[in-house]
């Protein structure tokens, strides 16, 4: 029988489900493409979402103008901000932009962010994830965000774009703010959009005076690359353009990767075989990892706008709607994945939407998975029998990057 409820997704974002949206997911399937109570569209299926993700009449310039609240002062409210207004709204950052900005902005990004670059990470990953179990050594309470998924991917971002790690404390609180962009609800809050943009003003102001560093002094750094750079095709990046990048690059950097290896050490400390058989064996990391981001991605779903009519199966989502692509709901579609809901690190042909998909797949992905196997075989092999303290944890409040807040295990020790 077909669910009709059109309340589901709105169930979703509620936090009372943060822990286990999984059971919605599956009524949501029931209709693959189905318009909610509030007229947003949500995609669940596989087919479907990877349907939606190649169609050039679905937009990823879906978020509300920017506007700046009234200050009382005449000269910020009709002249500064409007022109600030203005500058934002056609320099988003590339994953809030169609081609083909899109394509010459990435193009600018992957020039700076190589395989060469990412691969030369991957020893200085492994010290820094040494050097944060050691900094526990003797602890029988480990928090696993705290103590390894946090200070880690926001180590290595900030080395290879040159942010200095001392000014982490100030960033943290921005990249937490500005995370909440992501989430519906942002689009129709006037508070959190005060907020949003506030903190905006604060991180932009921040990056303006490091990008005129390094011009000054340039680096071998990825935003110094970007800030001296002339592409042979797309030229050089605008300095607006360049400081939303340097934003993205330093918050979508480390705030998906902290869900990726909590989500991932959760798993495997509910599946002690697969844990076991980790600790025995690291060479199957890689497996191990693939099947997280499908079965406890760090992403749950992208927002979209639609620019036509588009006919998906039976249905036909109109122009000019909010859709969202439910890429958790999608990895666990049984139409695709047989026993989806069994995490089973020696599945087969395991294309899931866990970096998302097409035009803008997640650039940071190669990073990600290093830190990730990284992280997970030091911990199952040093990590002296884990236990979780609390099962569910504590979530984050998003229910876009779904992750823990917190991990705690109770441990005998780090080896």
């Amino acid at each position: 029988m077909t669910d009709t409820d059109g309340t589901l997704f709105a169930q979703v974002r509620d936090p009372e489900n943060r822990a286990d949206p999984y059971p919605l997911y599956t009524r949501l399937r029931a209709q693959p493409v189905a318009r909610q109570d509030d007229g947003t569209w949500v995609a669940s299926g596989y087919a479907a979402i990877r349907a939606l993700l190649h169609d050039p009449r679905v937009s990823s310039e879906d978020l509300p103008p920017a506007e700046h609240p009234a200050t009382g002062n005449p000269i910020k409210d009709f002249f500064v901000n409007p022109i600030k207004d203005w500058i934002t709204d056609r320099h988003r950052p590339f994953i809030f932009r169609d081609p083909p900005d899109h394509g010459l902005l990435r193009r600018q990004v992957m020039g700076q962010f190589t395989v060469a670059r990412v691969r030369g990470m991957k020893r200085r990953t492994e010290a820094l994830v040494d050097e944060c179990l050691r900094a526990r050594a003797g602890a029988t309470r480990f928090d696993l965000v705290d103590d390894l998924a946090y200070p880690l991917p926001v180590t290595v971002i900030c080395e290879m774009l040159g942010v200095p790690r001392e000014d982490e404390a100030r960033f943290h609180a921005w990249a937490t703010q500005l995370a909440t962009a992501l989430e519906p609800e942002s689009r129709n809050d006037e508070d959190l959009r005060a907020r949003n943009t506030e903190t905006f003003d604060a991180i932009a102001a921040y990056m303006r005076d490091l990008i005129r560093e390094k011009r000054r002094a340039p680096a071998d750094d990825m935003l110094s690359g970007l800030a001296t750079t002339k592409d042979a095709q797309a030229g050089r990046m605008s300095d607006p353009d360049l400081v939303a990048t340097a934003i993205l690059l330093l918050i979508a950097g480390h705030e998906t990767t902290v869900n990726l290896i909590t989500n991932g050490m959760l798993t495997l400390l509910r599946h002690p075989d697969e844990l076991a058989r980790l600790r025995a064996d690291p060479e199957r990391a890689p497996r191990v990892i693939e099947e997280l981001l499908r079965y406890e991605p760090p992403v749950h779903f992208r927002t979209r706008l639609t620019r036509a009519p588009i006919p998906v199966g039976d249905v036909t989502i109109p122009e000019g709607v909010p859709l969202v692509l439910l890429f958790a709901a999608g990895n666990r579609d049984p139409a695709r994945f047989p026993d989806p809901d069994r995490f089973d690190p020696d599945r087969e042909d395991n294309q899931h939407f866990g970096f998302g998909g097409a035009l803008h797949y997640c650039v940071g992905a190669p990073l990600a998975r290093i830190e990730a196997e990284a992280a997970l075989t030091a911990l199952v092999a040093r990590l002296r029998e884990p236990r979780l303290v609390e099962d569910p944890p504590p979530y984050r409040a998003g229910a876009s990057l779904r992750g823990p807040e917190r991990l705690l295990l109770d441990i005998r020790g780090i080896a």
